[in-house]
């Protein structure tokens, strides 16, 4: 009796079998033709990031991940091909993923911060930066978290990429030129020609200030204490601060014997038991 019972289930064991024969063939078509495409895809990502030249990390790392989710879509695409159920394993996973990454939200900003500023490049290690989140100097090195920046202090500073990415960045080492700008306050009773001749002998004396963008010396505003006058120039990068500091200590220099600076007038009041105010003013 049991012999015939095992016949029997063996029997409609291998009827279902050859009922899904045709299904397993599909799913294995599949798996082969999805291999193919996986590589090929993976191969294409490759060469896209060697074009732009992408961080070999962010580039093994980005690799593997679209290769786990590849795979994994690869497999469940066969297994709901050949008729197995995989609901249960896709809300268990979608839970597990929604868990992780509610718990990692803020590393995940600053990976994904990471991954934007490695793959688009807005400043490479040795630049000098500065961002609206606060953070300048040079660029030390770029992490998936955290880009280290040295500041003017020579401090090391730990800049998360998430706020970086996000961020208004100034970028100064990808210029070629800068431009310096002064103010100075000249007395009203000051020549403003005889002080912007004067002003454009020195700009045009130093080699190192370009004659375009042209050099500008104008009026700004017109306060209590003077005439305030704006001196705008350019120089080179990697010339800009030394030009910059000579400049501004030529042009003051020459200033102080040809231009009248405003004299600062000092009200002394004296008020006796006796008498009425008295006020004597003194220039100073």
């Amino acid at each position: 009796m049991n012999f015939v019972n095992l016949e029997s289930s063996l029997e409609k064991l291998f009827d279902a079998v050859l009922l899904k024969i045709p299904v397993i063939i599909i799913g294995l078509f599949i798996l082969i033709i999805g291999r193919f495409v996986i590589k090929f895809a993976l191969n294409l990502i490759d060469k896209r990031f060697a074009k732009r030249n992408v961080d070999m990390s962010i580039r093994s790392f980005i690799k593997s991940l679209v290769k786990f989710a590849l795979y994994a879509l690869l497999i469940l695409t066969v297994a709901n091909t050949m008729g197995i159920q995989t609901t249960s394993f896709i809300a268990a996973l979608s839970a597990f993923g929604l868990a992780v990454g509610m718990a990692l939200q803020g590393s995940l900003s600053n990976f994904a911060g990471g991954v934007l500023i490695l793959i688009f490049r807005p400043f490479d290690a040795g630049d000098y930066i500065s961002s609206a989140n606060g953070s300048s100097g040079t660029v030390e090195r770029i992490d998936l978290l955290y880009t280290t920046i040295i500041d003017d202090d020579g401090i090391r500073v730990f800049s998360p990429n998430g706020t970086l990415a996000n961020s208004v960045i100034k970028n100064y080492t990808k210029i070629t030129a800068r431009r310096m700008q002064f103010t100075f306050v000249i007395s009203y009773d000051s020549n403003i020609k005889q002080a912007r001749e004067t002003i454009l002998s020195v700009l045009n004396s130093d080699k190192r200030i370009l004659d375009a963008p042209k050099k500008e010396v104008i009026v700004g505003d017109l306060k209590e204490s003077g005439i305030t006058l704006v001196v705008r120039a350019w120089a080179n990068r990697e010339v800009y601060w030394a030009t910059k500091n000579e400049i501004g200590e030529s042009i003051k220099n020459v200033l102080n014997g040809n231009v009248v600076f405003p004299s600062n007038v000092i009200k002394v009041i004296n008020e006796g038991p006796d008498s009425s105010a008295s006020t004597e003013a003194v220039k100073a």
